[in-house]
């Protein structure tokens, strides 16, 4: 349930099918397809400007063991395609076990077994999660000879390349496979859609009824058995990594996501079911307002209603009574409820999904609750009793979404292909109405969202920012190119090497989500569900541009961002800090030992005798050293960070190559070495109030002679109760989100930070104390530029009362965020501002 709160290059066509004279599929030879695929080194480009710590070098070693894992695109075999699964040991502590549902441990040697039952059932290994656990694949289709497959990859190639021509293909219609999509357990905690699924495999490998021939016949199912093993086996929503990967798909920060993203760009589901828990009665998207601007919605909502509808009366169908069984009817948002379960953020797996040509994609909440207080405190016969009537709700969702898919696959074949038409052809997006949708009733006004999508963006200032974001662009197959010459349009001269994305492209509304600012949609309902923006175009770092046209002649598609690493030749070299690779780079310099010295504009000074060490790090990070006559003002040192954070904000410090440990109010009360660290960073879990005797004095002592970094309240209290910063912490509206305008000071915490933030429950300062500074301040006038934000009902909290007050300040040793800079390893600009602030007040201590 939600909560209120990438695999080698796709090959670029060099042929293209042609219709024959009776209608058949021949191969003709064709222009190639100008097409960039995923940068072909992908996740060396993805992990470009991630810090390699100790941890994660530790799991990509495990990730390159066991199985083969490999890519997920078609690699020309024909199906099935055969793979023994060595077994994990098995872990008596898997929390699956108690429901009576199928142990991690458990899965391998189940996928074998489901081999072997015949001709239907192949499995792949995608990727390992963030915690070393093996990914699995399962495909089932009747079988299909090499000459087939091939056949088949390059049908999906021309759906998405030149889907005019697919659309009048009798042949396409008469022969391609319907790619359906079934993910589960992306949550850990959620556990019933493996088993639910592995007893329809079980079934589908061997029935020989004939809906079960002409399904597999023209279609294939692509079953993500468990997207979180890690989950699943400690019975936690998040992954390894703490982060809920449902809520990570714009940034695909985790390995799990990629794997997922890679699924969906090379198999291109036009149906797909994400299964999760625990809503009663069931629930099943189609949601209510506000809907995503960006998809084309008409084609979406026709779809996701017809098959919440067939959804709805299996699971009903089943029997379940609330009386007897606690069981409600099935409940569908679009038509139930009037708001509060929205598809805005495309943050979400099936909204995802739709950028990538899925015209019919669904969050099936099933019914009854094992997890959390449930699965500690009711009994394991009611709880396996609730375990399998949900595994029984959960397959009534997968054989409805099946027979849905066989009796309407010629459909759902053509709207795919009409949402990469519209694309390619920059066509209008069509408004949802009764006349525009047939079929699906009460729609009104307030389901109507469409957007304007520019004509092309631009991202014409090279260097890592803009290098990290084409190559994110690439890897969610959004297709980009780069001027080979200066060009000129509507009076603006761009240089050489400009990015351009080209809008009339098949999958516009994904480089539209990434791109665009968004909009406040603050008047439209009164709560969101989750985020309401997400500006990769503000919130990265990279200057991002529109053009109202295309200049002629002068663009090449690229398949990766251009190496943006470079040490100048002599003198000392100058590190800009305004990025996290940037920040990575210098702590392994230091890590080193190599001496480097902070400059008055926050920069960072290596001297020249470390060139060598210098280009190492260029390489690693993709950053630029720069030659300079400045020298520095104070010495900087490794940075110790004692951190009492969110997942996110964790994962932010240490893919910035920060040495952390993490830290709570229980780990300081039960003794905590604070020799062993420099600096604390505190927003969250940490309440100074709770803290015994012992534990406030070792941590007043420590930050009698250290600095402290600290975001919202939690950060606030603790600097106002150890006297280090005298400011009050004003709490906004705590529903609100969003990218907000700000405005920065030049000294060296702020000088060249991004005029956008991103705020969540948004916090700013008041009463100031006389040697506090204000580092950075909401904008005047409205802050809000994309998300949602609201006053209370007693009318406080709202972007107006923010509006000109401080949201950054800092004292002598202290430095505290309103803002949310490492939210969710989400607005990467910003991530560098807390690495300048942690080397601040190290430095103003004087530590080490």
């Amino acid at each position: 349930m939600r909560t209120t709160r990438t695999v080698p290059a796709r090959p670029v066509l060099s042929t293209a099918l042609a219709l024959g004279t009776a209608g058949s599929l021949l191969l003709a030879p064709q222009p190639a397809v100008a097409k960039p695929g995923p940068p072909v080194h992908r996740e060396a480009a993805l992990d470009r400007h991630a810090a390699l710590t100790p941890a994660s070098a530790a799991r990509r070693a495990l990730a390159g063991a066991g199985d083969a894992t490999g890519p997920v695109a078609d690699d020309g075999r024909g199906y099935p395609r055969r793979q023994v699964l060595t077994p994990d040991p098995e872990n008596p502590a898997d929390k699956s076990i108690k429901l009576g549902l199928t142990p991690y441990h458990a899965i391998a040697p189940r996928l074998n077994a489901l081999q072997a039952l015949g001709d239907r059932v192949s499995v792949e290994v995608t990727g390992r999660s963030a915690g070393g656990h093996r990914l699995y694949l399962v495909t089932v289709t009747a079988p299909e000879t090499t000459r087939q497959t091939r056949a088949q990859a390059r049908m999906r190639e021309l759906i998405e390349n030149a889907p005019a021509l697919a659309a009048k293909s009798p042949g396409l219609r008469k022969t391609y496979k319907t790619p359906v999509f079934l993910n589960n357990n992306i949550h850990g905690n959620e556990w019933e859609g493996t088993d639910a699924s592995l007893k329809l495999i079980e079934k589908l490998a061997t029935a020989n009824d004939g809906r079960t021939r002409d399904l597999l016949a023209h279609s294939r199912l692509y079953f993500n058995i468990t997207a979180n093993p890690d989950g699943r086996i400690a019975g936690t929503r998040a992954n390894a990594n703490g982060f809920d990967m449902n809520r990570d798909f714009v940034t695909a920060s985790q390995p799990e996501v990629r794997a997922m993203r890679q699924i969906m760009v090379d198999k291109q589901p036009a149906v797909m079911l994400d299964l999760h828990g625990y809503v009663n009665g069931t629930l099943i998207e189609p949601t209510t307002p506000p809907h995503g601007e960006n998809y084309e919605y008409d084609l979406f909502l026709k779809n996701t209603y017809a098959n919440a509808l067939g959804m709805e009366s299996a699971v009903n169908g089943l029997g379940y009574t609330p009386a007897k069984d606690g069981v409600e009817p099935a409940q569908i948002p679009f038509r139930d409820q009037e708001e509060g379960w929205d598809d805005w953020p495309p943050v979400f797996t099936p909204q995802y999904a739709a950028f990538h040509g899925t015209v019919a994609a669904h969050t099936v909440e099933i019914p009854l609750a094992v997890n959390n207080e449930e699965y500690d405190t009711l009994p394991v016969t009611e709880l396996r009793r609730r375990s399998a009537i949900n595994v029984d709700v959960a397959g009534a969702a997968l054989r409805a979404t099946l027979d849905f898919v066989r009796s309407r696959r010629t459909a759902l074949l053509a709207d795919q292909i009409e949402v990469f038409r519209r694309g390619a052809a920059g066509a209008a997006q069509v408004p949802v109405s009764e006349q525009t949708v047939p079929g699906v009733p009460g729609i009104g006004p307030e389901d109507v969202y469409t957007t304007t999508f520019p004509r092309a963006y631009v991202l014409p200032a090279p260097g890592t920012a803009t290098a990290r974001l084409v190559d994110h662009l690439l890897a969610n197959d959004v297709r980009v190119t780069r001027a080979a010459h200066p060009f000129r349009l509507a009076g603006t001269t761009y240089p050489r090497g400009s990015y351009v994305v080209d809008m009339h492209q098949p999958k516009r509304g994904l480089a539209n989500a990434l791109l665009a600012d968004g909009r406040d949609i603050s008047g439209k309902v009164s709560v969101m569900y989750d985020i309401s923006g997400w500006s990769l175009g503000r919130l990265w770092g990279a200057s991002v541009g529109t053009l109202p046209g295309l200049p002629y002649g002068v663009l090449l598609p690229v398949r990766a961002a251009a190496p943006v690493s470079y040490v100048a030749p002599r003198g000392d070299l100058r590190l800009r800090l305004d990025d996290p690779a940037e920040v990575a780079a210098l702590n392994s310099l230091l890590r080193k030992g190599v001496k480097a010295r902070g400059a008055a504009d926050g920069s960072a000074i290596v001297p020249g005798s470390a060139r060598g060490q210098a280009a190492e790090a260029a390489r690693t990070y993709g950053v630029a050293f720069r030659t300079t006559k400045l020298t520095g003002t104070t010495p900087l040192h490794r940075t110790r960070v004692a951190a009492a954070v969110t997942p996110g904000e964790l994962f932010a410090l240490r893919e910035m190559n920060f040495e952390v440990t993490p830290v709570s109010t229980d780990v300081l009360n039960a003794g905590f070495d604070w020799s062993s660290v420099d600096v604390l960073f505190a927003s969250t879990d940490l309440d100074n109030a709770d803290l015994t005797r012992e534990a406030r004095t070792a941590l007043d002592a420590f930050l009698a002679g250290h600095g402290l970094v600290g975001r919202g309240v939690t950060g606030a209290a603790l600097g106002s109760a150890t006297g280090l910063l005298a400011a009050k912490p004003v709490e906004g509206n705590g529903d609100a989100n969003g990218v907000v305008r700000v405005r920065n000071s030049a000294g060296a915490l702020m000088s060249g930070a991004p005029d956008h933030g991103f705020v969540y429950a948004p916090v700013w300062f008041t009463d100031l104390g006389p040697k506090v500074r204000v580092e950075q301040s909401y904008a005047t006038g409205n802050p809000l530029v994309s998300g949602h934000w609201r006053a209370a009902q007693d009318g406080s909290g709202g972007p107006a009362d923010a509006a000109g007050r401080a949201s950054v300040i800092s004292g002598p040793r202290a430095v505290l965020f309103g803002t949310e800079p490492l939210f969710r390893d989400h607005p990467k600009g910003e991530f560098a501002q807390v690495g300048r602030a942690l080397f601040s007040v190290a430095r103003a201590t004087g530590t080490r």
